[in-house]
């Protein structure tokens, strides 16, 4: 009897254990979000606020990544006084935020794992106002960082621009938040 008892124990620790290991190594293949940050004052004519989508799609058994965003960026209040017409800026004209968008790509971009999260490195293109090349120019890498904590994971998205970008985005990373992960 208490034999029975502790083999039909052992077989359900030994499910619960399979069914743990089984949610740990689910892996997800696309993610969404959405990116809001600012660009340092020192940027040209900055600071300015940026804010769009994004999303990421894993493929070749996660080891690349094709990644692609659409953000608006528009001079904050200090850029527009800081920048605005005649060294003075007005907030009441449209036309001092100077607001233009951004389309970024990144396609077979390299993944690394890291902590809490991976990484995905590579070139990436950048338009504005849907032309290309931007008037930064080009070129210019990409490294973007999707991290969790230790209650939702993933969770969060960095995306650091390095080369000819960086005098328009700066060199710190554009933060955001990942909405969706399937």
């Amino acid at each position: 009897m208490k034999s029975k008892g502790f083999w039909w124990l052992a077989q359900i620790g030994v499910l619960a254990l399979a069914s743990i290991g089984a949610m740990a190594q689910t892996r997800f293949e696309h993610f969404e979000g959405t990116l809001n940050d600012y660009t340092p004052a020192t940027g040209v004519a900055g600071p300015w606020e940026m804010s769009g989508g994004w999303s990421m799609d894993l493929r070749d058994n996660f080891s690349l990544a094709n990644f692609s965003a659409a953000i608006t960026m528009g001079r904050s209040d200090v850029g527009v006084m800081l920048n605005g017409a005649s060294g003075g800026g007005n907030l009441d004209v449209p036309a001092q935020r100077n607001a233009h968008t951004h389309h970024l790509s990144l396609v077979n971009g390299t993944v690394t794992l890291i902590p809490n999260g991976f990484e995905v490195t590579g070139p990436i293109t950048i338009t504005i106002n849907g032309k290309y090349p931007p008037p930064f120019g080009t070129p210019t890498t990409a490294t973007i960082d999707i991290t969790g904590g230790n209650l939702v994971s993933p969770s969060n998205i960095k995306i650091t621009l390095v080369g000819a970008a960086n005098t328009h985005f700066g060199t710190q990373p554009i933060n955001g938040v990942v909405r969706s992960a399937k």
